[in-house]
């Protein structure tokens, strides 16, 4: 199995495979599991002091703050799976 990367900004990647979901940072819920995921030090922030777009969520349950739109990081998946 290739691993393949996802640019999430900055020259920040994630591994593609490991991603669960994109999600907008503007709700509620989210908002609690950004900051549970603080508290418990799985937050990972990749945003460079900038406004977070968008959270991704991996499966090893970290959470990742990206500043690339959530539509963007989506668009980038699907050229990647395209890839394949």
């Amino acid at each position: 199995m290739e691993i393949k990367f996802l640019n999430i900004g900055f020259q920040n990647m994630v591994s593609l495979n490991r991603v669960i979901a994109i999600v907008a940072p503007d709700s509620a819920p989210i908002k609690r599991v950004v900051s549970e995921a603080k508290k418990e030090n799985r937050l990972i922030d990749a945003t460079c002091g900038r406004p977070t777009r968008a959270v991704i969520v991996t499966d090893s349950d970290h959470i990742v703050l990206s500043t690339v739109q959530p539509e963007t990081l989506a668009s980038r998946m699907e050229d990647k799976e395209k890839d394949e």
